[in-house]
Parts: structure tokens; sequence; C-alpha cells
């Protein structure tokens, strides 16, 4: 039998971004392993085709993340469709760099920010509203998640916007691990490597960046979104019951290369 932790059956998930990349590995592994999933993301034609794939005891919410209406209206909607959320992955983001620092749009600067910092913030907020709620009426536990980047530990030049939000991620999820722990919700931050995504197309279809980046990764390949499928469903499940405050890097190894 299955090791009897990593079964999700009962459990509600909830994955901003989750209908492509990154966030559909998360939400494929955990519907996989039993949990309910509610997929968000602003493309309500990606949004239909992610629960096609996944089945019935999935629904997604065309939601803008960077709207702080729409996400406590959709934070709202969720618990009242599935009837609890038991874990929340906020991995909605937006890339956005420029030519140097030095000449970084202001505008390209405050629309990462209004998705990669301002985004989490929202999410994570309702969720923990819905958690401290319900252990107040005695069901305590439950587990949010932040998406960061490599870019938050490592020097990324011309990316500064997307970097600074990604740090102040990490930070915000070891403050609410502290605050929250007493209601039984742990949150930890994923940090993402290089991974195959439309985000990083570009990098991608580079001879340079294949030629002198991904040699560098001591798996030799680049990352895949069926990667993060573990990672989510330890996060969700009983397992990770005692732990908080994290960082998981999922890199294939660059960092300590």
């Amino acid at each position: 039998m299955p090791y009897a932790p990593f079964n999700l059956e009962g459990k509600v998930a909830l994955v901003t971004g989750g209908n492509r990349g990154i966030g559909f590995g998360f939400a494929e592994a955990l519907y996989e392993a039993g949990a309910a999933v509610a997929i968000w993301g602003s493309n309500e034609k990606k949004n239909h085709e992610a629960v096609q794939k996944l089945g019935n005891g999935a629904r997604s919410w065309t939601v803008n993340v960077a709207d702080e209406q729409q996400v406590a209206a959709a934070m709202l909607d969720v618990a009242n469709h599935f009837g609890r959320i038991d874990s929340v992955f906020a991995n909605a983001g937006v890339s956005g760099g420029a030519k140097s620092f030095a000449e970084f749009p202001t505008e390209t600067y405050r629309r990462v920010l209004s998705v990669n910092l301002d985004g989490v913030f929202f999410t994570l907020r309702e969720a923990a509203k819905h958690m401290v709620a319900r252990a107040n009426a005695g069901d305590p536990g439950g587990s949010l998640v932040g998406v960061a980047s490599l870019a938050a530990i490592e020097g990324a030049a011309r990316n500064e916007a997307y970097a600074a939000t990604k740090g102040a991620v990490i930070s915000l999820m070891k403050s609410i691990a502290v605050e929250h722990a007493r209601y039984g919700v742990r949150a930890n931050s994923v940090l993402p490597g290089w991974i195959a995504t439309d985000m990083t197309q570009g990098a991608q279809d580079s001879t340079a960046f294949a030629e002198k980046v991904i040699p560098r990764v001591p798996m030799r390949r680049w990352g895949e979104a069926k990667d993060f499928g573990g990672v989510a469903v330890y996060l969700a499940s009983d397992c990770s019951s005692y732990h908080s405050g994290d960082s998981f890097v999922i890199d294939g190894g660059y960092s300590i290369f």
C-alpha cells in the first residue's frame, strides 16, 4: 500500500497560475494524489484546457491575482464550492527585464511587482483568513506555498524587479510561518531553477544558453513541470505537518555547482 500520509483524498488544493508550466505540474500531481483542485489563471481558455486534462474534481476560476477584490471574491468562492481549502500554491507570476538596471522602465517594475508580490500577498492573506477561521472553529491545519526563484538568492542581471519580488516572497513565507504555526498552518517557499516553460522560451531557443548555462546544471538538462509534482504533494500532505518556514530549491543542483 502507498504511504498513507501522501494520500490527499478529502483535501482541497488551490494553485494560482495553474493552467500551464510549473503551476500545472503542481496541479496534476495534487490531483493524481487524490486532492480536489482549484486552478486560477487569467486566461479562461487555458484554464478550461487544464481542467479538461485533469477531470472531475478539478475546477478553474479566471482571476487576475494583482486585483485584490478579484482574489478575495475567488477565494471565498473556492471555499464555498469545495467546502474548505487545505493548501494554496501562490505560483502565478510574470517576467519582466530591461536592457540594463539604469534603463529599467518604471511601468515594467510596477507590473512585475503587482503580480509577483502583490498577487502572492493577496492570495495568501485571503487563504490565511480561511485557515485561521477554520482553526478557531476546531479544525486546524493548512499549507501555504509561495513560489520564488533562484533569482531570489543569486544575482539576476537586468532582472532586478523580478529578483526583488522573489526575494520578498521568501521573507513573506517565513513571516507567515512564524505567525500561523499556532493554527497548525505551515508556510514554505519553492525556488525553481532553469525550468522549460513559456516564460523561459527565449532562453530555450538560445544556442549560447544551451552551450554555456545548461551544462552547468549537474543534472545536465532543463527542469520540467513534472519535476515539481513531488514537492507539491509533500507540502500539501500530512507528511509536512512539522515542516515550515523552509525554502525548497528545485534546480537540478545548479545553485551549488
